[in-house]
């Protein structure tokens, strides 16, 4: 298991094109080159352990691979059955939305992954599924990995679902592509929407009504993508704190996808005091830009509303809570709990070794900012967690435990960090 020590950082100016391609645009580019006729285009693909057992699997599922280092293309004529178990590795996502893409392909299908990601629940999306028809099962009742799909043609559904969670809405709107009528999909509030955006882009009937999605049978095989995946903005977010929690730092983070449903977690941090500006220059299949981020002294603010927006930034967050005057508090994020840690638990343990006070709720915390101390912190194997401590160490100095999860996201994050300080791996 290895462990990296992580020292104070001084004032610093820090501007970079290489933060990690967009994991979960990654994803969907691969998995939706299946959908489509022609020779799919992925400029700056996610190279992280993650996504590459995606890409692994969409080979096994009968496209054809080429990889010249820089440019990923792939064709295919639809789905093949495979001749072995398809390997997610730790990617929740990469689960998830092959459990939708492959409900309603023909053929038998066996999902697995890594020991973290079979021990976690996978019944908020296996459960939707099964209600509209799939043939799904797997330990536990469906709900842990390894997971049996055998898919075929599904009838048409009109489904409400009670969390807003945008890997169960791509899982269903991928089911509803090969279903027998228009299917319609309707969440509590607003999840993140690249599968939206991006299948539209390649020709899918889906239309999006306030809180309804509208999913029109595919007639015909797709137009393929030809995408340049934006910076991950919840990569990018580690630096972002990291200019916010360091006196007299700055940091321009260049090619992020400034979509609305992936920048919640700027914008809180914005309204905590950070100094920050948005500079558009594309906007094709995601709007994509610069943020630049300045220090200033940070306040404490409530987050409760737009969760599904920043789940994935929240661990980072508290980092920032941490170095604020007064209480910060995060309600209404129960989905913490079933990431590739608990978050909500790990965070408030790895707080409290820091000597931060933290207040433990079902849905979430409260952050009273303090001084943070070194500490030796633990990872519990999820990158979020690894990474945001490590932000932390920039104010005090950190160790932080098994770290061999960063490469899921992040294949460079340390790569970048060194620009900033003094690591010891």
């Amino acid at each position: 298991m290895k462990t990296v020590t992580v020292y104070p950082a001084q004032s610093f100016q820090f501007q970079s094109s290489a933060i990690a391609p967009d994991k979960s645009i990654s994803h969907r580019s691969a998995m939706f080159a299946m959908l489509a006729e022609g020779k799919t285009v992925i400029k700056n693909f996610l190279r992280g352990e993650d996504t590459m057992n995606s890409l692994r699997i969409v080979e096994k599922l009968g496209a054809k691979v080429e990889d010249d280092g820089k440019i990923i293309t792939i064709e295919s004529d639809g789905i093949m059955e495979p001749d072995a178990v398809l390997d997610c590795g730790n990617s929740g996502t990469g689960m998830r939305l092959f459990c939708g893409l492959l409900a309603s392909a023909d053929g038998h299908f066996v999902l697995s992954g890594d020991a973290y990601l079979n021990r976690r629940p996978m019944k908020r999306v296996t459960g939707p599924l099964r209600d509209i028809g799939a043939q799904l099962d797997g330990r536990n009742n469906g709900d842990m990995a390894p997971l049996s799909i055998r898919g075929g043609s599904l009838k048409a559904f009109d489904y409400s679902s009670r969390i807003a969670s945008a890997q169960v809405k791509s899982a269903m709107i991928l089911a509803a592509l090969n279903a027998d009528a228009p299917c319609s999909y309707r969440e509590p509030e607003l999840s993140r929407d690249h599968t939206e955006r991006m299948l539209k882009g390649m020709g899918a009937g889906i239309e999006v009504d306030g809180l309804t999605t509208t999913i029109q049978p595919m007639k015909e095989l797709l137009s393929p993508l030809d995408i340049r995946v934006p910076a991950d903005p919840s990569s990018a977010f580690f630096f972002a704190v990291a200019a916010a929690i360091v006196p007299g730092a700055t940091a321009v983070l260049e090619g992020v996808t400034l979509n609305p449903t992936r920048i919640e977690a700027f914008k809180a941090l914005q309204r905590m005091g950070a100094d920050m500006t948005y500079d558009l220059t594309d906007d094709k299949y995601e709007p994509i830009g610069n943020i630049t981020i300045k220090h200033a002294p940070l306040k404490a603010i409530t987050i409760e509303d737009n969760i599904s927006w920043l789940i994935d930034e929240l661990p980072a967050l508290s980092i920032a809570m941490a170095c604020a005057e007064g209480t910060s508090v995060i309600k209404n994020a129960e989905e913490l709990r079933v990431k590739e840690s608990d978050r909500i638990s790990t965070v408030v343990e790895n707080l409290r070794h820091c000597a931060i006070e933290v207040d433990e709720f079902e849905d979430g915390y409260a952050v009273t900012g303090g001084e943070l101390m070194p500490a030796v912190v633990e990872s519990h194997g999820d990158h979020r967690i690894a990474m945001s401590f490590i932000i932390a160490g920039l104010r005090c100095g950190m160790k932080v435990e098994d770290i061999d999860c960063i490469n899921t996201s992040f294949p460079n994050f340390f790569e970048l960090l060194e620009s900033i300080t003094k690591v010891e791996r």
